[in-house]
């Protein structure tokens, strides 16, 4: 359980890191941030169960990549004060791939 909330504000921080560097991508508060974390989770894990692993961002190929843009997008959907463009959630995708080959926010 400590994992968990770990993983959901490390990715609640990141997520505000990418929102204040990025353009395309409107600043999130914290709480914001919380909740986009969470949405994103939830959603990564609903494309994972549908199509299976070799569709996760985690594996790092180009169709990862384009599952985490998708899901960025649409998190803004379900977010309140998220927006983000198609282009802001590409280039959150890619520093959030970065990050997480630094500090994983995978639970292993």
């Amino acid at each position: 359980m400590i994992g968990l909330i770990v993983r959901l504000v490390v990715s609640a921080v990141v997520l505000m890191l990418v929102s204040w560097l990025l353009p395309g991508f409107a600043t999130l508060t914290f709480v914001h941030a919380l909740i986009a974390a969470v949405v994103i989770a939830l959603l990564g894990f609903i494309v994972e169960s549908l199509f299976g692993k070799q569709i996760s961002p985690q594996n790092r190929g180009l169709v990862g990549f384009i599952t985490a843009t998708v899901v960025i997008y649409v998190a803004q959907f379900i977010v309140p004060g998220m927006t983000v463009s198609f282009l802001g959630a590409a280039l959150a995708a890619v520093v959030i791939g970065i990050v997480d080959l630094f500090v994983p926010t995978e639970l292993r």
